[in-house]
């Protein structure tokens, strides 16, 4: 048997894996008995078999985890990031409430995230949400306004000097340009998915799971499927409040220690509301994910 082996997993569909090694050699893998909590980006010990086969023996320890929940279960949809992008635009509409609960996924496990708006070229869609992107540059949130069908050119050189060098992962809705950003990106991306998810025998379903890309700069892109839910059952309420960069100077000034920030007198976050100091639909969204973690405890 050969000597266990430290690889990276490039791409996860159930229990069936794409790895990478140091040395450059890719393979199909599976884990060792009952095993299933290997994702996309994890850095695993494995043996490979020959044939273009392996199977892992053990996941290492992760630096952070992007990762989404109900009271069910738990998600893990990449590891080992150095910054997530989330890919939106203005027509069709984005959902405010999937940024914000992605962008509070993402800090409660101190990975930086910025905002790639596409279809910058279409000035209803750009000014739609022009005063939303405004804001969250206000809130230090990196946005990058592209064009990738119209300048394709421009859209990658504004792109790869925050790209390179990174392991990345992207999240984003359906229609959204997600897609067509990554085949900018990445060239032969449409080539790469379909070889990995014949070897995973995925057939040709392949916005089903996460994969990553290498960059021609250096670096991963990982490419996440377009969602439509993304539960944060796993956070604490200080994780919440603490996950709202405009709440950081309030904390600890309300009356009360055990404030739920929506109805109590003295609370420091609804007086900065009705000053006018506070984004009403954030803070809006965020009491009902607040709401949503009440029931569930």
């Amino acid at each position: 048997m050969n000597a266990p082996l430290q690889a990276r997993v490039l791409a996860a569909q159930g229990r069936q894996f794409w790895l990478r090694t140091p040395q450059g050699d890719e393979c199909a893998a599976v884990t060792r008995g009952r095993q299933s909590d290997v994702v996309t980006g994890d850095q695993v010990r494995c043996q490979l078999l020959g044939s273009g086969q392996g199977v892992i023996d053990e996941v290492l320890p992760r630096t952070n985890r992007m990762r989404r929940s109900d009271q069910r279960r738990e998600k893990i949809i990449a590891a080992n990031l150095d910054q997530a992008a989330f890919v939106l635009a203005g027509e069709p509409l984005f959902s405010e409430e999937l940024l914000l609960r992605v962008l509070i996924s993402a800090r409660s496990e101190t990975i930086p995230v910025m905002v790639i708006a596409t279809k910058a070229d279409l000035p209803q869609s750009l000014a739609r949400i022009e005063p939303r992107l405004s804001l969250l540059e206000g809130l230090g949130i990196p946005v990058h306004r592209v064009a990738s069908k119209a300048e394709p050119a421009k859209t990658r050189d504004q792109l790869m000097p925050h790209l390179q060098g990174r392991h990345t992962l992207l999240l984003g809705q359906s229609g959204m340009g997600k897609s067509t950003l990554v085949n900018l990106l990445v060239p032969g991306a449409e080539l790469r998915t379909q070889s990995i998810s014949e070897a995973l025998q995925t057939g040709r379903h392949t916005t089903t799971f996460t994969r990553a890309f290498d960059l021609p700069e250096g670096g991963l892109l990982l490419d996440s499927p377009g969602f439509q839910v993304f539960g944060l059952s796993h956070l604490s309420v200080s994780e919440l409040e603490h996950a709202m960069p405009e709440f950081e100077s309030l904390l600890g000034e309300c009356r009360f220690h055990n404030c739920s920030h929506r109805h109590e007198p003295g609370c420091a976050i609804t007086t900065a509301l009705t000053r006018g100091s506070l984004d009403a639909t954030r803070y809006g969204l965020w009491t009902q994910i607040r709401a949503e973690a009440d029931r569930q405890r």
